[in-house]
């Protein structure tokens, strides 16, 4: 996935360095792996051959609330079956979703990268044509997220302009999208000048605020403890 980001951007770098700006627009779906509408990702799976035992097993999600709160000794709800949303915190939440929204691209002519929710949209606007092909295949991404349930929180949804370009508006249900110089992508800061200041002054900030906590609690600073204490924080921090 690392190499698609990075393929993606040196693609919008080739753009720029030939005189050709870049719109992108960075979308995002309404509570995505909650939104998953059950019936129409087992229809999908069905289309992908998926084992029949599988995906019976799959359909049989059922949920109950405990009320810890007010009743005594907590008490449960009767069992509901679980209509839409993938199993978050699985090995099968991102699998599913990816699943249920590949097909998303079928009637694109712009470039795309899908990586669960955090999907993307992108154009060298070369032209005014070049607009309305970026335009137009929002407007059938538009139409894909009605169709199958997944609606786009246009609010979160945003357009970046690189290159020396007038700043073209767009829209998606009847809403205009807003344009942003900064927005952060799969976790790493993007520019609309694709350079990496701030993505540079985050890293550091990070292990800045890890030495500056040993230096303030620690008074021994040997190489075993700073080893321990960095395996640690490694540790701890694979745990969120």
């Amino acid at each position: 996935m690392f190499n698609k980001f990075v393929n993606i951007y040196e693609k919008v770098t080739n753009y720029l360095d030939s005189g050709y700006p870049v719109d992108v627009i960075y979308l995002d779906f309404q509570k995505a792996f909650n939104k998953v509408p059950h019936k129409r990702l087992l229809m999908k799976l069905q289309v992908y051959g998926i084992d029949e035992e599988l995906i019976r097993w799959i359909k049989g999600r059922l949920y109950q609330v405990e009320d810890k709160e007010f009743a005594i000794d907590g008490q449960y709800s009767s069992w509901i079956d679980v209509l839409s949303g993938v199993p978050q915190g699985s090995v099968l939440g991102q699998p599913f979703f990816v699943i249920f929204i590949n097909d998303i691209d079928e009637s694109l002519g712009c470039n795309i990268l899908k990586f669960a929710d955090d999907s993307k949209i992108y154009q060298e606007i070369k032209s005014p044509q070049g607009v309305a092909r970026l335009q137009e295949d929002l407007a059938n991404l538009t139409a894909w997220s009605n169709d199958w349930q997944m609606l786009f929180n246009v609010e979160k949804c945003k357009v970046m302009h690189m290159g020396n370009n007038t700043c073209h508006g767009y829209s998606s249900n009847g809403s205009k999208l807003e344009s942003v110089r900064e927005e952060k992508d799969l976790g790493v800061h993007i520019s609309n000048d694709l350079k990496w200041e701030k993505q540079c002054s985050q890293a550091v900030a990070k292990p800045n605020k890890v030495l500056g906590l040993i230096k303030r609690n620690f008074t021994d600073r040997s190489k075993e403890t700073n080893v321990w204490l960095g395996l640690t924080w490694n540790i701890a921090a694979s745990c969120y």
